[in-house]
C-alpha cells in the first residue's frame, strides 16, 4: 500500500465568511467552492486554493464549520475558539485497501468509510496512531493520480 500526494489540509473555523475573506485578501488564495452543508456529518466546508509559486495552484485549504452545537467540529473550535489545523488528508488509490492495511498495522479508523467534501470515498484515522495527528485517508479517481 502507497499513500499518494497530500490532497489538503482541514482548517476549523468559527467564522466560515470570516476565514474566506482571511484566506483570499490576507493570503492571497482563490476560493474554489462556495460554502455547502455537509448534515451528514455535522459540518459546513469550502475549499480555497493557496497560490503556487509559479503562478498554479498551491495546497488546497478545506475550511470546516460547525452546523450546531452536536458537530464534531464544535467540541474543536471550543477548544481552540479561534480556529485551527484539524486534519491532514493523504489520497488513495483504493479506499478499501487503504482501510485493510491500515488496520493490518493496528491503527484505529474512526467509524465507517463514507462520501467526503469531495464526493468521495473517505474515513479517518485516529490521532494517536498518526503522530497525533487527525488523518483523513481519501480515495481519488485513477486519473488523479
Amino acid at each position: 500500500m502507497k499513500l499518494g500526494r497530500l490532497n489538503h489540509v482541514g482548517v476549523a473555523v468559527p467564522s466560515m465568511q470570516d476565514a474566506m475573506a482571511y484566506y483570499r485578501d490576507v493570503l492571497g488564495a482563490e476560493v474554489i467552492t462556495q460554502p455547502f452543508d455537509m448534515p451528514e456529518q455535522g459540518v459546513k466546508v469550502a475549499f480555497v486554493n493557496t497560490p503556487g509559486q509559479d503562478g498554479t495552484a498551491g495546497t488546497q485549504i478545506e475550511l470546516i464549520e460547525p452546523l450546531g452545537a452536536d458537530s464534531p467540529i464544535a467540541s474543536f473550535i471550543a477548544k481552540n475558539p479561534a480556529g485551527g489545523q484539524h486534519h491532514l488528508c493523504y489520497e488513495v488509490a483504493d479506499i478499501e485497501a487503504a482501510r485493510a492495511w491500515f488496520e493490518g498495522q493496528g491503527k484505529r479508523i474512526l467509524g465507517p468509510t463514507r462520501i467526503g467534501a469531495h464526493g468521495t470515498p473517505i474515513f479517518f484515522l485516529h490521532p494517536k496512531d498518526m503522530l497525533g495527528q487527525l488523518t483523513e485517508i481519501m480515495e481519488t479517481p485513477r486519473e488523479q493520480h
